[in-house]
C-alpha cells in the first residue's frame, strides 16, 4: 500500500477516535446504523455506496450506505451496521476494520436516526447482492466527491428544523438526504487526514 494511503487511514482512525460526535436521542424515533466502506484501489480510496430496490418499505431507489435498524440481539448499534452490510451485501463482519463513528442524523420521513460507521475492507471484495433490498452497488473514488459543490435544492425539514440539503453528483449517481450529510461529514475528516499528510 502506498506510504499516504497508509497515513491517510491512520490519520482517519486517529481523528475519529478523538472526535466527540453528536448523539441524537429522540424517544420516537427508531434507532439504526450504516457502515461507509472504505476501500483502496490504484492508491485511492473508494467508498461502496448502494442503490435500494424498489421493494424495501423505506427509501426505494435511494442511493445510500449498507445499513438498517436496530434489533435487540445486535447488542450495539456497530453489530448492527456489521450485520447489516452482511445481510445487504455479503459484507463479512471478520473483514471489516472500523476506524470510528461520525454523528447520528436522522431520516426525514421513515423516522430514524442513524449511527454511521466508517470502516475500512479489503480491495476487490468479493460481494453478494441481496437482491430484495439492493438495487446496485455503487464503488465512488473518493477524490472524485472531495471537490463536488454540493448543490442545493429544496429544504428538508427535520424535527422542526429546517435543513439545506447537501447534495453530490458523480457520473450519473446522485446522493441526498441523510447520506449526503453523513457523506460532508465524512469528507471533512478525509480532507484533514490529506492535509495532516507529512
Amino acid at each position: 500500500m502506498d506510504k499516504s494511503i497508509a497515513a491517510i487511514n491512520s490519520a482517519l482512525r486517529e481523528s475519529l477516535s478523538r472526535y466527540n460526535k453528536v448523539r441524537v436521542e429522540a424517544m420516537w424515533r427508531s434507532p439504526s446504523s450504516v457502515l461507509l466502506p472504505l476501500y483502496v484501489k490504484d492508491d485511492q480510496h473508494f467508498l461502496v455506496f448502494t442503490r435500494r430496490s424498489l421493494l424495501v418499505h423505506h427509501h426505494k431507489g435511494e442511493i445510500s450506505f449498507p445499513g438498517g435498524g436496530y434489533i435487540k440481539s445486535d447488542g450495539s448499534l456497530r453489530q448492527t451496521a456489521l450485520r447489516e452490510s452482511f445481510e445487504e451485501i455479503g459484507l463479512e463482519p471478520r473483514d471489516v476494520d472500523i476506524l470510528g463513528e461520525l454523528d447520528d442524523t436522522a431520516t426525514q420521513g421513515s423516522g430514524f436516526v442513524i449511527t454511521p460507521f466508517v470502516g475500512l475492507i479489503p480491495s476487490d471484495y468479493p460481494f453478494k447482492l441481496n437482491s430484495f433490498e439492493i438495487g446496485e452497488l455503487i464503488p465512488i473514488p473518493v477524490k472524485a466527491l472531495l471537490p463536488e459543490v454540493r448543490h442545493p435544492s429544496e429544504s428538508d425539514v427535520i424535527d422542526d428544523y429546517m435543513l439545506i440539503p447537501d447534495v453530490f453528483t458523480y457520473q450519473d449517481k446522485r446522493v441526498t438526504g441523510a447520506t449526503g450529510r453523513i457523506l460532508k461529514q465524512f469528507l471533512y475528516f478525509y480532507s484533514q487526514a490529506v492535509i495532516l499528510l507529512p
